[in-house]
């Protein structure tokens, strides 16, 4: 007959290492993404109604 305790605590610890190596995962993606330098944003005006832009065509109905 099948040790159904032992099984139980097999996949218990399996499960608990399984979970530690992601949360250790988790944290070093977190520390790169933290100290990786900050991006540079360049704001983007918006087309002009004189300037034939993207969305123009949801504009004049087409």
């Amino acid at each position: 007959m099948p040790d159904y305790k032992e099984m139980y605590l097999k996949m218990l610890r399996t499960s608990e290492q399984a979970v530690n190596i992601l949360i250790t995962a988790q944290r070093e993606c977190e520390e790169l993404y933290i100290s990786s330098p900050r991006p540079e944003f360049e704001v983007i005006p918006p087309p002009s109604e004189s300037n034939q832009g993207v969305g123009s065509d949801i504009k004049n109905g087409g």
